[in-house]
């Protein structure tokens, strides 16, 4: 499996104990994926978003990356103009947002659907202050032939989102690990002697960074996917170095606890890259509550030597 990802040079390291705002180490940059609250029932985040927001940062997180935005301007049921006033009470960056486009498959047909949905959210991130807005969700890339036309259809937003002062960029999960061939009806395994692929079978991923013009579309490596999907996050920065520009920064739950994750080569390979956006984003946990478990990936980030 994935060594920059595994195992090799994890660090043992010792939780922080962070009670206020004025005890964190504000030289650490790191951000909270809002998800990370909500992906559960989430009624103790919904239920007092300014206090919630406050609480993120006192736990030491300076930033957020956005879900749950809706086209009628709001971020899950607060309008975005609120949100923001209540991210900049609690003193912290709203860098970037995750929205899907209202299409999976991009075709001449329905690319302007698209496009017109994106002018929106350009025009409501761009009013937050926003750097990023980043597509989360897996388009359909059953062929290298729909590979090509994801490529063209992100092509497309990001001169969108260039025009209006903000990078486009996709989030990978492991499904992007996956290869297609020409004219193909879903992914291909290899099979046969050796393992040996069927001819002009492509990596996904690899084919929509080679489908996009580097100057309009940028990668978000979400590093705990790319392992899942078998595939090495650090050879992948090092391989993309000025195409993977933003990191989800995940374990199986808490940060650092399944052993699984080398954070430290990741982020010395992150910082040589010049890479300065890392987003927490927590999915899975057993016990405790969301905040818990933020908390905790938060410790884990304050006392490690290797985050800036």
């Amino acid at each position: 499996m994935a060594a920059g990802g595994l195992l090799a040079g994890n660090v043992n390291v010792a939780k922080a104990s962070v009670k206020s705002a004025s005890g964190v180490n504000r030289a650490k940059n790191f951000g909270l994926q809002i998800y990370s609250l909500t992906v559960r029932n989430g009624q103790e985040f919904t239920n007092d978003v300014p206090g919630g927001l406050k609480r993120v940062a006192q736990m030491g997180y300076t930033s957020l990356e956005l879900a749950g935005y809706s086209v009628e301007g709001k971020v899950g049921a607060v309008p975005i103009a609120e949100f923001k006033k209540y991210a900049d009470d609690a003193g912290l960056v709203i860098s970037s947002s995750h929205v899907n486009p209202p299409v999976r498959e991009y075709t001449k047909e329905n690319i302007e659907k698209a496009k017109e949905f994106w002018k929106t959210v350009c025009e409501h991130h761009a009013k937050m202050g926003c750097k990023y807005v980043i597509i989360p969700g897996q388009p359909s890339t059953r062929s290298t032939e729909e590979v090509a036309a994801v490529g063209e259809g992100f092509n497309e937003m990001g001169k969108i989102s260039k025009a209006a002062g903000l990078q486009f960029a996709f989030h990978n999960h492991s499904g992007e690990f996956q290869r297609v061939v020409p004219g193909g009806t879903e992914p291909v395994r290899a099979g046969g002697g050796f393992g040996r692929l069927p001819e002009g079978a492509k990596m996904i991923y690899d084919g929509m960074i080679e489908a996009t013009d580097p100057s309009l579309v940028q990668f978000e490596m979400d590093v705990y996917w790319t392992v899942m999907g078998a595939q090495d996050p650090v050879a992948y920065m090092k391989k993309y170095a000025n195409r993977i520009r933003v990191l989800h920064i995940k374990d199986v739950a808490i940060l650092g606890e399944s052993g699984m994750m080398n954070f430290q080569k990741i982020f010395e390979t992150a910082y040589a890259n010049g890479i300065a956006n890392f987003f927490v984003e927590l999915e899975g946990f057993s016990v405790g509550t969301q905040f818990e478990g933020v908390q905790g990936c938060a410790d884990y980030l304050l006392m490690a030597p290797f985050v800036r």
